[in-house]
């Protein structure tokens, strides 16, 4: 196919609330990652957690944003992409703004009454309640409002536009770290978010179902839930791979504090993070076209395998420049697995339990992020400050995502379940579609 023909293709695949719907998400990963970046090491630095306790508070910020992602799209199944954009934007802001005041004065007395750790705890799940709606509602509408033709590439600029934001994130809340207070990292967040709600009100129509798709009432929501969790291959498919989120959640959790305290305390690690998603943002879309007939299973696995070694950088010389060819490899592997696996769970799902399958989808970083945490503080105690040799901390994270990786490969050739043909979800006579070829 001709560049210009394919050009078409991309300019009219897309409906109006695939635009809309992926700007806003751009704005809200800005805000979710400046956050992110800057968490661990405010907990440790100025709130004056322990290291297990700054890396536990963490994976829980990051772990209830996506278990509740699995609650968010049966919800947004029927509530409808619209309200549930609109409604999760209204909590963010104001659950962003309750994070950067957990310090506040005007929190004293509640800080005099309730333990830190418990107030910080019950802040830092605020946001969960927000992104649990965002992610299964973007990601719906770009399966619903992309035509089957560019379906796959409609995943490659969602992916793309996330990493804008997941790269801006970071870069801001450095820049503001240099110059201002860190809690105005938060309150910045909380800013973004909030305009979002507006942009949404105004700009987002809810995209078409197919002819004979109906909204779900809460009983067939609770039904299509069910179905899911009782998938039994499905659910096995989003454990092995929760093995990859604790692999590479670490670079959130565990590399700000690595760098900070072991390799330059005078690194700005919020922007040093912002590497990865640099390198996705330049390179998504033409690891797209190369990789576009590796089936889609296979580009998981792979990619998989790239970010496990990226770790290997920090093991062979623990110093900055590593830390960010660290970040590149992981950053490659992520490229080329993410967006191929977004397009095989929706290829997975029936088309009226599209929220619910994507929702699940997120299932597994939310269990990564939750033990990521846990593996991060007692790698850093042990290796870090009993023992001294905090590199070994690396050897770990690189075989956690190794196993994982054999796992995914040993998963593809026993169990892997069978995917929805475009056929059977829109009830039209069978043609070949692209998404019953095996991937």
């Amino acid at each position: 196919m001709a560049f210009s023909e394919r050009l078409q293709e991309i300019r009219t695949g897309f409906e109006r609330p695939f635009w809309v719907a992926n700007i806003s998400e751009l704005f809200e990963r800005l805000s979710y990652y400046a956050v992110f970046a800057s968490l661990a090491l405010y907990l440790k630095e100025n709130l004056q957690f322990p290291v297990e306790r700054a890396t536990g508070l963490t994976s829980i910020f990051g772990a209830a944003v996506w278990f509740l992602a699995a609650v968010g799209g049966t919800m947004a199944d029927r509530l409808g992409f619209r309200r549930a954009l609109s409604l999760a934007y209204l909590i963010l802001s104001c659950a962003y703004f309750m994070v950067g005041s957990i310090t506040a004065p005007w929190l004293a007395p509640v800080r005099n009454v309730v333990p830190l750790t418990i107030l910080a705890t019950f802040i830092l799940l605020l946001p969960a309640l927000g992104v649990a709606l965002v992610k299964p509602s973007v990601v719906g509408t770009t399966a619903r409002a992309s035509k089957e033709n560019v379906r796959s590439i409609g995943y490659s600029i969602y992916y793309t536009i996330v990493n804008i934001g997941g790269a801006a994130g970071p870069y801001l809340a450095g820049w503001i770290q240099d110059r201002m207070r860190a809690e105005i990292v938060f309150r910045m967040a909380a800013a973004c978010v909030f305009v979002m709600f507006f942009f949404v009100l105004l700009f987002f129509r809810e995209p078409k179902r197919s002819s004979d798709e109906r909204p779900p009432t809460f009983a067939q929501a609770a039904r299509n839930f069910w179905t899911v969790v009782t998938n039994p291959k499905f659910m096995l498919f989003l454990l092995i791979f929760s093995g990859y989120w604790v692999m590479y959640w670490q670079e959130f959790i565990t590399l700000p504090i690595y760098i900070h305290d072991y390799i330059n305390p005078n690194a700005n690690t919020a922007k040093i993070l912002a590497t990865g998603p640099v390198v996705v943002i330049v390179f998504t879309m033409a690891v797209s076209v190369i990789m576009r007939k590796l089936p889609a299973f296979h580009a998981i696995v792979l990619g998989s395998l790239i970010s496990s070694l990226g770790w290997v950088f920090l093991i062979l010389q623990p110093t900055v420049k590593m830390a960010i060819a660290t970040l590149i490899a992981i950053a490659i592997g992520e490229i080329i697995q993410s967006p191929r696996y977004y397009e095989y769970i929706s290829r997975l799902a029936p088309a009226d339990q599209q929220g619910t399958y994507l929702g699940f989808a997120f299932l597994p970083i939310g269990i990564g992020s939750l033990i990521a945490g846990p593996v991060a503080g007692k790698l850093l105690h042990h290796y870090g400050e009993v023992t001294h040799q905090p590199v070994r901390v690396w050897w770990i994270i690189t075989g956690i995502g190794l196993v994982t990786t054999l796992l995914l490969w040993v998963y593809d050739r026993t169990l892997k379940p069978t995917e929805v043909t475009e056929t059977a979800k829109t009830g039209s006579s069978p043609q070949k579609p692209r998404s019953a070829q095996r991937s």
